[in-house]
């Protein structure tokens, strides 16, 4: 976390899929994250621009987006399209910033929630997208929370 990051405001934590991107929205006190939408992927950007949208609706202070990873730490075929797509992304909503976040095993984690709810793979498919992003966005959000703890 940089010396510039908000303290205190709503975060948007975004998933970026080949097919579809996962939304969610924290509380205004940046706590608790929540599953907000997924919207479907668009080579025309129609999805960045509503995520553009989203952050002037909800006031948002801070965007993180899931950085695919794997277990080694090393980056994956889709760390390349993640970072291109915050890019995209920040030039929309400046002066908002927009973080790469580790997103390992969130989509499995998510996939493993809904599950535990009694959700098959089918009823999980609109779901475990926005479900990944809020998990990625709680990681940032408790990183944050810890962060500030150790702060004097």
């Amino acid at each position: 976390m940089s010396a510039d990051a908000p303290r205190e405001g709503r975060r948007l934590g975004i998933d970026v899929g080949s097919v579809r991107v996962g939304v969610a929205l924290s509380d205004p006190y940046g706590l608790l994250a929540t599953p907000l939408v997924t919207l479907p992927r668009d080579r025309g950007a129609a999805d960045q621009r509503r995520i553009a949208d989203l952050v002037r609706e909800h006031e948002v202070v801070e965007v993180v987006v899931g950085l695919p990873l794997h277990l080694s730490g090393a980056q994956s075929a889709g760390s390349q399209e993640a970072s291109a797509y915050s890019v995209a992304v920040a030039t929309l909503i400046e002066p908002v910033p927009v973080r790469l976040v580790d997103e390992r095993l969130s989509t499995r984690a998510a996939s493993a929630a809904l599950a535990a709810q009694g959700l098959d793979s089918r009823a999980q498919r609109g779901l475990v997208d926005q479900t990944a992003a809020a998990i990625i966005l709680q990681t940032w959000l408790d990183h944050l929370a810890h962060r500030r703890q150790e702060s004097p």
